[in-house]
């Protein structure tokens, strides 16, 4: 593994017990200019897990807490007119920070949820006319109970579709919750955490995945995967933007793995983070169900 990678799992294991596949995954999410969507029950630590990496990249952090009565303004802020100087003056929302916790997303009304749809893709916001510029880098984790549970409203596939993965946190192992529910000490870690990929890193870290090489027949392997899903009843076809995901995604488990080419086992080790959500038929389906269907594709399609 890539060393600045390993400093960065280790670390992030001190107060995020027993995930390192999970970290792994979410930092390549990161790395790859995406947005992460984890789906799991509630108390299994999303939260922690959220500030983990937003202190340990050293990114300004907002915790959006998703109600059914929460509403666009209160994600993207105002615009509040001073008599004084006969203008308008903008009181930014939360939105306007590096790190974004959308907590909960699936349990704000639709119309809130769609106000972070220009956020996610083109990094800026509209209000009030005017388009205003996030901040870089810009990372949503957002965070949604499962379907089933009462109070949610399904995520339309447009909004699933701007998730570059999904995964899911899972209850710790048996030793990792001894320790949870006996002892504070991962809480206090949390605290104690140190900044472990700094800027000019970061910025290293993207040309050297920018640089990672791709060959043809790869390529065709994940063309393949999107043809295969098109046509199968059992699917909802992956769009364009799950192909691209893909391949961003494989060069940069590649970097992670300390390569500078892609191989189909990257793509397989990806894949069920990247496609599960998209091939879902219907919403009320859970997080193993969609896996089953993302594993079912990879039974279709073969590598050559």
């Amino acid at each position: 593994m890539n060393p600045i990678i390993n400093n960065f799992i280790e670390s992030a294991q001190t107060s995020v017990l027993g995930k390192k596949n999970e970290l792994k995954l979410a930092l390549c999410c990161f790395l790859s200019e995406g947005h992460l969507l984890i789906e799991d029950v509630p108390g299994v630590g999303k939260t922690t897990f959220a500030k983990t990496m937003a202190k340990l990249l050293d990114l300004s952090f907002s915790r959006i807490q998703f109600t059914n009565d929460l509403m666009p303004s209160d994600l993207l802020g105002l615009q509040i007119y001073d008599p004084k100087n006969s203008q308008f003056n903008l009181i930014p929302g939360p939105i306007f920070n590096q790190f974004i916790l959308a907590d909960e997303l699936n349990r704000g009304t639709p119309k809130t949820q769609s106000a972070l749809l220009e956020a996610m893709e083109e990094q800026q916001v509209t209000l009030d006319g005017k388009t205003l510029i996030l901040p870089t880098p810009f990372f949503v984790l957002a965070t949604q109970n499962p379907r089933s549970q009462i109070g949610t409203n399904p995520l339309p596939e447009s909004q699933l579709d701007r998730f570059m993965m999904k995964i899911k946190i899972g209850y710790p192992d048996k030793l990792f919750e001894k320790k949870l529910i006996s002892e504070s000490l991962h809480i206090n870690n949390l605290l104690e955490l140190k900044q472990a990929i700094n800027t000019n890193e970061l910025k290293s870290i993207k040309n050297e995945i920018n640089n990672i090489s791709v060959s043809e027949k790869l390529l065709d392997y994940v063309l393949s995967l999107l043809e295969n899903s098109r046509i199968q009843n059992s699917f909802q076809g992956l769009s364009p933007r799950a192909g691209r995901d893909i391949i961003k995604a494989a060069k940069t488990w590649a970097f992670i793995e300390g390569r500078n080419f892609v191989l189909p086992d990257d793509v397989q080790t990806i894949l069920p983070s990247v496609i599960s959500h998209r091939l879902a038929p219907f919403q009320t389906q859970t997080h193993e169900e969609d896996l089953e269907l993302t594993k079912s594709l990879l039974k279709i399609t073969n590598v050559d």
